[in-house]
C-alpha cells in the first residue's frame, strides 16, 4: 500500500506531541483505527506554495521609489519658489526704503527759507513791499 507523503503526521524532535483532536487510537479487532483529523484552513497560495513574485515586488518597489522622488521634487520646487519670493520681496522693500529716504530729503530741502522763496517766485509771486506804518491818533 502506498502512503501519501503529506498525510503523515510530523514528529517533533524536541518533545513528542499529544494526539490531535479527533484522532482516535486503539484497536478495533486486530487493526489500529486512525481518526480523522480536522481540515486545516490555509490559503490557496500557501497550499500551492505560490508567494508574491519577484516581478510584482520589483514593480512595487519602483512605484514606491517614484512616489518618493515625486514628493521630494515637489518639496524642492516649493522651497525654491519661496526663496525667489523672499528675494523679490527684499528687493521691493529696499526700493521702497530708498524712495522713502528720497521723500524725506526732498521735504527737508523744501522746508528751508531759500527753497520756499524760489518756489514762490516761480509761482508768480513777487517780494513784499516795505510795510506801511499808520500812525496812531
Amino acid at each position: 500500500m502506498a502512503v501519501y507523503q503529506g498525510a503523515r503526521q510530523r514528529t517533533s524532535i524536541v518533545l513528542p506531541r499529544a494526539p490531535r483532536i479527533g484522532q482516535r487510537t486503539g484497536t478495533a479487532g486486530s487493526q489500529p483505527v486512525a481518526g480523522t483529523l480536522p481540515r486545516r484552513r490555509t490559503r490557496s497560495a500557501v497550499r500551492a506554495r505560490r508567494g508574491a513574485s519577484r516581478v510584482s515586488l520589483l514593480l512595487g518597489a519602483i512605484v514606491v521609489a517614484f512616489a518618493g522622488a515625486f514628493f521630494s521634487l515637489s518639496q524642492d520646487i516649493r522651497v525654491s519658489a519661496t526663496g525667489y519670493e523672499l528675494d523679490r520681496l527684499a528687493t521691493q522693500q529696499r526700493l521702497l526704503d530708498d524712495h522713502a529716504d528720497d521723500l524725506h530729503n526732498e521735504l527737508n530741502r523744501l522746508g528751508k527759507a531759500p527753497a520756499i522763496r524760489k518756489l514762490a517766485i516761480d509761482a508768480g509771486l513777487g517780494p513784499l513791499r516795505e510795510p506801511i506804518v499808520i500812525p496812531a491818533r
